[in-house]
């Protein structure tokens, strides 16, 4: 018995190894950008505290905005204070100052593109060749962060005031951009982003606040013109474990978005983002979902069909980075210097 647990104590030891590889690898990295580079000052490189610990891999929180690819950094966090999106993590209306974090890092990749529509369109015309042009999303931004939709069509709890908070308490999509096909069609794609991100196989459908969460999405699911195929699915409850409730809502909130034509959209669809470096965030994690396929984005390719896809950063981005896009050499080189996996064919063993 006793060699049977020691057995198991030390595969699961193995599991939690393999889970976070990625994500401890890219601690060791960007503490190591953050000594090294001459993206921070003098006073960012310090050890920064984060959970109440100070950390290599963070920067102190006064110097947070240094997070940011400085091209971005101004008119990133003006951006985030006039429409009041929360940081994930930030303070005092900075960003986060974990080099790791998930939301920091889809701005250093696409908030570059915010006013560059021709290099967008040459970006995202490998995923999708329709596109003729691309048009501004919100104001004269091109890529738009934290959309939560222009009405509260998931029917989620909203504070007394009934006013919605971007990136918090609300289904938010990383991201959303907008063109005009070559067929006529206006089409909006919700952008969820992954970085670092792995999962657990953690049910999610009671809330910490008591809230049964299926009650609220329930209705969704049910209709007769649910975005979902529910035929592989022995239960609703098997979509309550991450990434597939996320997965889940951004589906939703495309397809709702699409029903009401917001902006004009014929089309809404779903684009998910994920390093190919980060093999642990391919786990499916809920246990009636591992039948249908090996990767949670093959899991979700199949339930959602064409209004799902997923395609790797390293896929989308390093054929721009290695050609070059005009006007943005300083961008390129801050990314690839930043995250250099980006830039290579295949992710190394």
């Amino acid at each position: 018995m006793l060699l049977c647990l020691t057995v198991r104590c030390l595969q699961y030891a193995a599991w939690r190894f393999r889970l976070g590889l990625f994500l401890e690898n890219e601690k060791v990295r960007q503490a190591d950008f953050k000594t090294r580079s001459q993206y921070f000052s003098a006073a960012a490189r310090a050890d920064g505290i984060y959970k109440k610990r100070p950390r290599p891999f963070c920067i102190p929180v006064p110097c947070a905005e240094e997070n940011l690819f400085q091209g971005i950094r101004e008119t990133a966090i003006a951006y985030f204070r006039k429409r009041e999106i929360r940081w994930h993590d930030g303070q005092n209306g900075k960003p986060s100052n974990h080099l790791c974090d998930s939301q920091v890092c889809c701005l250093n990749f696409l908030f570059a593109f915010a006013n560059r529509s021709s290099a967008l369109a040459e970006l995202l015309r490998p995923v999708f060749p329709s596109i003729r042009m691309m048009l501004p999303m919100e104001d004269d931004k091109f890529v738009a962060c934290e959309w939560i939709g222009a009405k509260n069509y998931l029917n989620e709890r909203v504070p007394r005031s009934g006013a919605r908070t971007r990136g918090a308490n609300c289904t938010s999509a990383d991201a959303a951009i907008m063109f005009e096909r070559t067929d006529g069609k206006r089409q909006i794609v919700l952008i969820e982003w992954k970085y670092t991100e792995s999962y657990s196989n953690i049910c999610l459908t009671t809330a910490k606040s008591g809230t049964n969460r299926t009650a609220i999405y329930r209705p969704i699911f049910d209709a007769s013109q649910c975005p979902i195929d529910r035929a592989p699915l022995r239960d609703f409850e098997s979509l309550f474990y991450e990434p597939f409730y996320q997965f889940m809502r951004q589906q939703f909130l495309a397809h709702k978005m699409e029903l009401a034509n917001e902006q004009g959209a014929d089309i809404v669809t779903v684009l998910h983002i994920a390093p190919a470096h980060n093999r642990a965030f391919r786990r499916v994690t809920s246990p009636q979902l591992a039948s249908i396929d090996e990767t949670a984005t093959g899991v979700w390719s199949r339930l959602a069909g064409d209004g799902f896809m997923s395609v790797s950063t390293e896929e989308l981005f390093g054929p721009a980075l290695r050609v070059g896009l005009v006007g943005m050499t300083d961008w390129s080189d801050y990314v690839l210097q930043r995250y250099p996996w980006v830039g290579e064919v295949r992710p190394a063993v």
